[in-house]
């Protein structure tokens, strides 16, 4: 199992910190919180990315953490997976 997992279904307002203190409540370790931003707006896209210490807190956080409410939002967890590389991209007539 992977220690990087994905939450979504965040509210706009939702904060690293807050996510992070979550995440470690029942003992749970967290190496790192990333809140994805928009990046010409620079708010919230709505999900996350959380690594934990351990594959076992991973299993743990997801076992706790999935369907329940958070901020009136229903939070999605699961194991992140791996971005696929594009394909099929149409070509740009600008030049690059």
């Amino acid at each position: 199992m992977s220690k990087r997992l994905y939450v979504g279904n965040l509210s706009f307002e939702t904060t690293e910190a807050a996510l992070s203190a979550i995440f470690e409540q029942d003992g749970r370790k967290v190496s790192s919180v990333k809140v994805v931003l928009d990046r010409d707006t620079g708010r919230s896209r709505g999900f996350a990315f959380v690594e934990m210490v351990s594959d076992s807190d991973a299993e743990k956080a997801i076992k706790a953490l999935d369907s329940t409410q958070f901020e009136g939002r229903s939070l999605k967890v699961n194991v992140a997976e791996e971005r696929k590389p594009r394909t099929n991209r149409p070509e740009r007539r600008d030049g690059y």
